[in-house]
Order: C-alpha cells, then structure tokens, then sequence
C-alpha cells in the first residue's frame, strides 16, 4: 500500500511543474507582444491616420453636437494681444485678439495612446464648428499668413479646442457731452449667427473675471487709459427666435495732456491777451482795435480746429462751452473798447457844445456892450464941449473913435475902440500925476532925463490909435496951438471935470468877458475801462474755477455691463 502510495506522488509532481511552466511562457508571450504594440504606437504615424479616419467615418458636419438633443454648450474666452486705435470721429476700435472656443463632441472620441489630437486648419473644415460672429462689428480679418492663422484639437473624451487669430474692428458709441474728460466703454458683442439659445448656448471658460486678458503691454493707447473690463451676456430676440449674446466691455479714459496743450491753455492765453487791452490808453484806436480783432480771429480758429478731431454731432460738449465761454469774453472786450471810444467821442461832442455855446454867449455879450459907446461918446462929447480950448486933441481922438464905430465888424472893432478910450483916460492919469508931482517943471525935467521914453510911449499910443481908428473928418473942431502937455493948469481943469465920467467909462470898458469853461483832458482813463480791469480777470477766474472742479469731481466714465 505504501509503495502505491508512492507512485501516485510521484507521478502528480511532473504535471504541475508542466502547468507552472506552461503559464509562464504564457505571461511572456502577453508582455512582448503588449511592448511590440506599444512600440509600433510609438514609431508608427499610420495609427494616428486610421484613428482620424475612424473618426470622420461616418460624421456629418452638418449636424450639430447633440443634435435632437440638448443644445450645445459652447465655452469661449479672448487674450487680447494688441488694443486700438481708437477713433471718435467713426466712433470705432480695433483690436487684434486670440478668440477661443471649446464645446464636446461626443462623435469625436477615441481610444488611443495620445491623449490630445493637435490638428492643422485642415481639420477644420472637416469636423462641425460653431457659426459664431460679432455682431457690432464693423471689420474682421482672419489673418492667413503665411497659413491660416487657427489651431484645432481633439482631445480623447471628444471636447475641441478651436482658436483663431483675428483682427477686429467694432463699433464703440460715443456719448461726447464730457468731452475731452469722458470715460467710454466700448462693447464687444458675439453669438450664434443661426443656432437659438435652444440649440447652442455660450458660457465663459474661466468665469466672468478672468475669460477676458489683456496684458498691460498691450493696451498702450495715445489718447485713452485701458482702465479695466467687464464680461456680461444677455438674451436678444428677434423674429427667429432668441440667441444668446456675449459682451465685453473694454473701459476706456480719455488723456487730458493733448488738449489742454493745443486747446486750452491757448484759449486761457488769448482771453488775458485781449484783456491786456484795458490797460492801453483810450486814445491808441489802432492799438486796441488790432488786439480785439486778432484775439477774436484766434478764438475762430481754435474752436475750428478743436472740431476736426470730433464727430459732428449735435450737442455741444465741454471743451465746446469752455471755447464759447473764452470766445465771449473776448469779444466782450472788443465791444468794451468800442463803448469806450462811442462815449468818448460822445463826451467830446458835448464839450465842444458847451464851447460853442459859450462862445456864442460872450458875442451876444460883446454885442450888448457895442451899443454903449453911443452913450460914451455923448459924456464925452459933453466934456469936450466944456473944455474945448484946453484939450483939441482929444475931442479928434474921442470924434474918430465914436465915427469908427458904426463901420466895425463884431467883437473886435468894438474892444479897439475901447482901447482908444483906455488910452485917453490912461493920458489923463499921466498928465494928472505931472501936475501933481510938482507941475511943469517938473515933468519937463523927467521929459529931459528920458526923453526918449516919453517920445516912445506917445509914439507907441498914437500908432495905436491909427492902425485902430480912421483918421478924423475935417468937420471936426480943433484948437490949434494948445496940446495936452503944453500947460499943467489945463491937464489939471481936464482932469477934474472928466475924472467922474472917465472913470465910469473905464469901468465899463474893462469889465472881462465871462470865462470860458476849459475843453476836458483829452487823455486819462475811462471809467469802463477801470471797472473792466477788475470785472474781466475776476469773472474769467471763477468760471475756470466752476468749470474745472465741476468736470474733474464728475464721474464721466459710462457705466456698461456687470
């Protein structure tokens, strides 16, 4: 039994090393035919070629993903490479964007050592991709050099990656009331040109925040500040039906330093030049005429030039009531110069009336006075009558004075027949100081010590009497032989009885005309002028100080999108 036992051992033994060995040649028959394929995947492109060919075999790229199905959902995101320009006058942007789009197609998806299919733009054409377009718009160009400018992946689970490189340029309205301290937002709008929101939705890849970049490098604007942007999307309806819409708004604010250089500040400067002019003499006409005219053809020309670089829309913006204020001011100046110069010559009419007037009043005077003589003439005649032995002289003189009379021409006949009558009494004072003095001796003495003097100022009187009287008709009595300075007892009896009458006769004759009122300085200051000196610069400074606290307090940026 125990032999038997023995065998049966013995005879097990030789059958399990046989499995044991059969199972490993099995394993190492799996593990190098596992690494000849392996292999083969890594060194062979043929596998990648039937992997697409699987792919497409049978795939329609007219159909939708999930067509009679859910909608297609649609993941996008934009890294902005280059921003603007940015141009108000078409109230557009441009900008050179990478444009992102990521969906899942279910028909796509493979078994294969690669996780990630990285395709040409050939593939494209081929597979279904979304008919996205933006819908504000203007321009867009899908670069093509030196190929076309896409990228397309396949990943295994089927969700494709599609990138383009496009240029964009879109339209930004502008709302220019702030102008130039405005802020603007302009708008990016994209979406589905055929699919409603039934069929295709859009979402952002990375959320809200962070789907839109654009590196500092390349918002280098001229004239804005690339301040931030916000991401929104909305609903809009149409006869077709409703489509989602994606938005970007790219905030946008205006630099200052270009217009305050070439607006501005020569606005400032031609509003103090035209006030420089209160400061010149009323007088100097050319002077001010030329400051007020160049300062008003100055503003022209920059508020026409301000305008070239804007739409011409039809509300007026802030630099537009800034230049129409500044405008205003200086032509208030050139009205100011020609009030000034109208009042002037208003006040120098006047004057020259009140002369006229006063002219005419000392000729009527003058006139009054020409009818006395007749009156003098009378006393005189009188007197000389009385003493007609002692003094024949001057019954001639006083005969030819009253006979010129009648002959004369206004005021200046009648005061050279006064003069006459001056010159008489002006005698008789000498010849009355002569016999008081000492009489004949006397003044014959003084006549010796400078006779020439006394020859020169009877010389001087005669003349006088000559150039202004005409000489005496011959129906005139005279005394001949007898003269004023002959005897001292005569001067003396002609002195007594004339001396009430002549005094009152040189009364008469001396009186003065009345004075004439004094033509006004014709320089000096006006009044409008020394009010404007301080009215102008104070009125201009506090409409600068409104103005600019007004429009640099106030939050001018448009407020769009979430």
């Amino acid at each position: 039994m125990v032999s038997a036992k023995k065998e049966t051992v013995t005879a097990m033994y030789p059958a399990s090393i046989s499995t044991l060995l059969y199972l490993l040649c099995v394993t190492a028959c799996i593990k190098r035919i596992s690494g000849q394929l392996k292999k083969e995947d890594r060194l062979y492109p043929e596998n990648f070629t039937r992997i697409l060919d699987r792919l497409l075999d049978g795939y329609d790229n007219r159909l939708r993903p999930g067509f009679g199905g859910r909608e297609t959902e649609v993941k996008t995101d934009i890294y902005v490479t280059s921003f603007g320009p940015v141009s108000d006058v078409e109230m557009e942007y441009t900008m050179d964007v990478f444009f992102r789009q990521t969906w899942v197609d279910q028909r796509l998806k493979y078994e294969g050592p690669i996780e990630i299919l990285r395709l040409n733009n050939l593939m494209v054409t081929k597979v279904w991709t979304p008919d996205t377009f933006f819908r504000n718009g203007k321009r867009s160009v899908a670069h093509n050099m030196t190929a076309p400018n896409k990228l397309f992946r396949i990943m295994k689970n089927g969700t494709i990656l599609y990138t383009m490189r496009l240029t964009i340029s879109a339209e930004c309205p502008m709302k220019l009331v702030d102008f130039p301290m405005d802020g603007h937002s302009c708008p990016l709008k994209f979406g589905s040109y055929a699919y409603p929101k039934t069929e295709m939705i859009y979402t952002w890849t990375k959320g809200p925040k962070h789907s839109v970049e654009v590196p500092p490098e390349s918002s280098s604007l001229v004239q804005y500040d690339l301040i931030g942007q916000t991401v929104s999307s909305e609903t809009v309806k149409s006869i077709t039906g409703e489509y989602v819409v994606m938005t970007v708004y790219f905030h946008l604010k205006r630099k200052m330093g270009y217009f305050m250089i070439q607006t501005y500040i020569p606005c400032i400067m031609t509003v103090i030049l035209s006030q420089v002019s209160f400061w010149i003499n009323k007088e100097s006409v050319p002077a001010r005429t030329v400051f007020g005219i160049t300062t008003v053809l100055t503003m022209t020309t920059l508020s026409i030039s301000a305008r070239h670089s804007l739409p011409k829309v039809s509300y007026a913006t802030a630099m537009d009531w800034f230049i129409a204020v500044c405008f205003a001011f200086v032509f208030s100046a050139l009205i100011e110069f020609a009030a000034v110069n109208y009042f002037t010559n208003a006040q120098a009419e006047r004057a020259k009336k009140k002369q006229a007037k006063a002219a005419a009043a000392a000729a009527a005077a003058s006139a009054t006075k020409s009818s006395t003589p007749s009156s003098k003439g009378k006393d005189t005649e009188e007197v000389l009558q009385q003493n007609s032995d002692t003094n024949g002289n001057l019954r001639k003189r006083m005969n030819s004075t009253t006979q010129s009379q009648p002959d004369s021409k206004g005021s200046q006949r009648t005061e050279s027949s006064s003069k006459s009558t001056v010159a008489v009494s002006k005698q008789l004072q000498t010849s009355q100081l002569a016999s008081s003095s000492g009489g004949t001796s006397t003044s014959a003495s003084q006549s010796r010590l400078n006779p020439k003097s006394s020859s020169q100022s009877n010389a001087v009187a005669q003349a006088s009497t000559s150039k202004t009287t005409p000489p005496a008709p011959p129906s005139t009595p005279t005394v001949p032989g007898r003269s004023s300075g002959s005897t001292p007892t005569g001067s003396a009896s002609l002195h007594h009885l004339l001396g009430p009458k002549l005094e009152n006769i040189q009364k008469m004759d001396t009186k003065a005309p009345p004075s004439q009122p004094a033509a006004p300085a014709a320089g000096g200051t006006s009044k409008i002028d020394k009010y404007a000196r301080i009215l102008f610069p104070v009125s201009f400074g506090a409409f600068n100080m409104v103005y600019w606290v007004v429009y640099l307090s106030k939050d001018t940026m448009e407020t769009r999108g979430g």
